[in-house]
């Protein structure tokens, strides 16, 4: 295959002691008329590639009506109504609507009646506590930049917005509806130069009125990259807020007595651990937090007696499980009257559910009737009752909602399921661990169609292994075209996650990262010991760091697999905290600016371990180009050093789109991708169909 050229420049660093190649340099910058011609050739390249691809219209056809499976979301209930996401098959977004309390449904956003061409967003949105009034935010073209927006949920008029800079801003109401506390970026001319995504601060706001005249609350002071979180109790006495550098996994809290002086005072800071702190309506302080418990644990203090916020004077009323995660609780009304606990555990990224005396006696019962899968929120009214919503996924279900009753504690019934357009290929799921090269078990969820022909089988391994972040079972389209095909998809649950608690997240980060590259090592070669793959047959697959993921396989492992999708990829390991959203993740990698630290990342940066004559397997990188998260310079970079550096036929390819970024996008966009990724796979791995 020829590839574009892409001029190798003799750009080497001293950086720290250690000397650091960057020969595609230029190809960071979008405006330079290289990487623009460069960029072009790679679009025909890859267009041409992905038209003789032989699957890819039967992968797209299929797709097309798996992905257009529905989904519904969790209810949040206020004052007698209940809001909630819900997709129907055909729809290209999910539209919030209500239903009031004699049971009628209205529509109240419809992201496709704001711009139907599709590329504007629903990011977030808040109830007031009565439920007349809702905040909601939108972005457009993938950007997430969330402009804020109240609206009367009677009228559906729009009583305030837009207000711009709210990206990952949450909203604590006020009772009444006419204020709520949220989270807003400085403006830019108030910010260095390039930190114009960072500089939050709290403010209270007072809906109709302009939002440069808000109240700050708090941040003053703080990280440039500091994340924020609030909370109100219903009676609107208590505020609490949270605050987190970048996606560090600790946390400072603060609450406030809004009924006195309203002025923050500490319950948790400077300490390494995370504690989500809220006042309910039995008047308790209740905490959930991995402080001293790597596994979580529920606990109960007084907010009105400070000598109580001392983790040594909290009472449990879930303790830390021996062998599960504490996820999700929510709040209920037992059969008695008594105040009830519907806790989620996850064990080996499966779900339980089981009922707790919140008077912190003991469970009382378990939910014998949730059968394997995900369990993705719980809810119950704020204001009591004895009734909660789960909501449920596995391999293939769409996300579902059951509801549960605390007179009946071991049931379960469907309140509202998720419409399949066309049949779902029934799977079977066998689970499994493989060992990694320190030893650690690791557990993986192997998913074939019932009935499918004997192993091996083309298999595609999919993995994260970061953040905090579990991949537990769920209903995904892509995988099961791939099963219906004949396929085998394997899901792998790494170090750096959370389905083992905090020290299982923590086992794969900074300078222990490798061990996640391990695990996912070890996942393969158990699917081919096993007899379920051959590594002629074997893809792996990643997205974000798990983009980094399948990076740092391809270029330490290049003959685990003979096909790697690397899709919106952290891959230049030395230069990511100067791009995106980079700098909020350096307490999970570390920083460039650490002699020590920089050593962890060239030890695995994958764009600085391509190795010239080697046999890399076939490569596609995926990019948005409004990705304002993890820039696509990363997977322009490793395309053009492993087109120059490769020694086997096995093509390495570059698609991207534009107008969409990172996270949620239209579902026909979705199919487009899927396909291409899918009919890539199969083209290299011997899936026929």
């Amino acid at each position: 295959m020829r590839y574009p050229e892409a001029p190798r420049l003799d750009l080497v660093e001293h950086l720290h002691g250690h000397v650091v190649a960057d020969p595609y340099r230029w190809l960071e910058d979008p405006a330079d008329p290289r990487t623009a011609s460069w960029t072009t050739a790679q679009d025909e390249l890859t267009g041409e590639a992905m038209a003789a691809l032989p699957l890819r219209d039967r992968f797209a056809a299929r797709l097309a009506e798996l992905v257009h499976a529905g989904a519904v979301g969790v209810p949040v209930w206020r004052a007698g109504r209940a809001f909630s996401t819900r997709r129907d098959p055909g729809q290209e977004h999910a539209v919030l609507r209500v239903r009031e309390a004699d049971g009628t449904e209205r529509v109240l956003l419809d992201p496709m009646a704001v711009d139907p061409a599709g590329t504007t967003t629903l990011d977030a949105w808040s109830p007031s506590w009565e439920g007349d009034r809702l905040a909601y935010q939108l972005s457009t073209g993938g950007d997430e930049e969330s402009r804020l927006y109240v609206l009367d949920v009677a009228t559906g008029e729009q009583l305030d917005g837009p207000i711009d800079r709210c990206r990952y801003s949450p909203v604590a109401w006020l009772p009444g509806g006419e204020e709520l506390f949220y989270v807003r970026r400085l403006a830019p001319e108030l910010v260095p130069a390039d930190e114009e995504q960072f500089h939050r601060r709290v403010w209270r706001h007072r809906v109709g009125t302009d939002a440069d005249g808000d109240v700050l609350v708090h941040g003053e002071g703080s990280d440039p990259a500091t994340y924020f979180g609030a909370r109100t109790s219903r009676d609107g006495r208590w505020l609490v807020v949270s605050a987190s550098v970048g996606t560090a996994p600790r946390d400072d809290v603060w609450l406030a007595d809004l009924a006195r002086d309203g002025a923050l005072r500490e319950l948790q800071v400077g300490v390494d651990a995370q504690t989500a702190a809220w006042v309910a309506r039995d008047g308790r302080l209740w905490l959930m937090s991995d402080r001293g418990t790597p596994r979580w644990r529920l606990a109960v203090a007084d907010p009105a007696d400070p000598a109580t916020w001392a983790p040594e004077a909290w009472r449990d009323v879930v303790p830390q499980s021996d062998d599960g995660v504490l996820t999700d609780v929510a709040l209920v009304d037992g059969p008695d009257g008594g105040l009830q606990v519907l806790a989620v555990h996850s064990v080996d990224a499966t779900d339980r559910l089981s009922v707790w005396a919140a008077d912190g006696s003991g469970r009382q019962a378990e939910v014998t009737a949730l059968r394997a899968g995900s369990v993705s929120g719980v809810s119950a009214p704020p204001e009591g009752g004895s009734t909660a919503w789960v909501g449920f996924t596995d391999h293939s279900t769409p996300p579902s909602v059951l509801r549960w009753d605390a007179a009946e504690p071991a049931r379960l019934e469907i309140w509202e399921q998720a419409p399949v357009a066309g049949d779902v290929p029934e799977v079977r799921v066998v689970e499994t661990h493989a060992t990694s090269a320190d030893g650690t078990p690791v557990h993986l969820f192997v998913v074939s169609r019932t009935g499918a022909p004997d192993r091996p089988r083309p298999t595609v391994l999919y993995g994260y292994g970061g953040f905090n972040v579990a991949l537990t079972p769920g209903y995904s389209a892509q995988a099961l075209a791939w099963v219906e095909a004949g396929g085998v998809w394997a899901v792998a649950n790494l170090r750096g996650g959370s389905e083992h608690g905090e020290e299982w997240h923590r086992a794969g980060m900074r300078e222990r990262k490798q061990n996640v590259f391990d695990d996912f090592a070890a996942a393969g070669e158990h699917l081919v010991a096993e007899g379920w793959t051959t590594h002629p047959q074997l893809a792996v697959m990643g997205g974000s760091n798990g983009g980094l993921l399948v990076g740092a396989a391809l270029t330490q492992r290049p003959g685990l697999a003979a096909a790697v999708v690397c899709s919106a990829p952290l891959l230049d390991m030395v230069r990511y905290e100067r791009f995106g959203l980079g700098r909020t993740w350096n307490d999970e990698y570390g920083t460039a600016e650490d002699p020590t630290e920089l050593g962890w990342l060239l030890g695995y940066s994958p764009y600085h371990r391509v190795v010239d004559g080697t046999a890399y397997p076939a490569v596609l990188f995926t990019t948005f180009e409004s990705d304002t998260r993890v820039d696509p310079l990363h997977a322009r970079k490793l395309a053009a050093a492993l087109q120059h550096a490769t020694s086997s036929d096995a093509p390495v390819l570059l698609r991207r789109e534009t107008s969409v970024g990172h996270g949620a996008r239209a579902v026909s966009r979705t199919v487009g991708l899927a396909a291409d990724q899918l009919a890539f796979l199969a083209a290299h791995t011997g899936l026929t169909g």
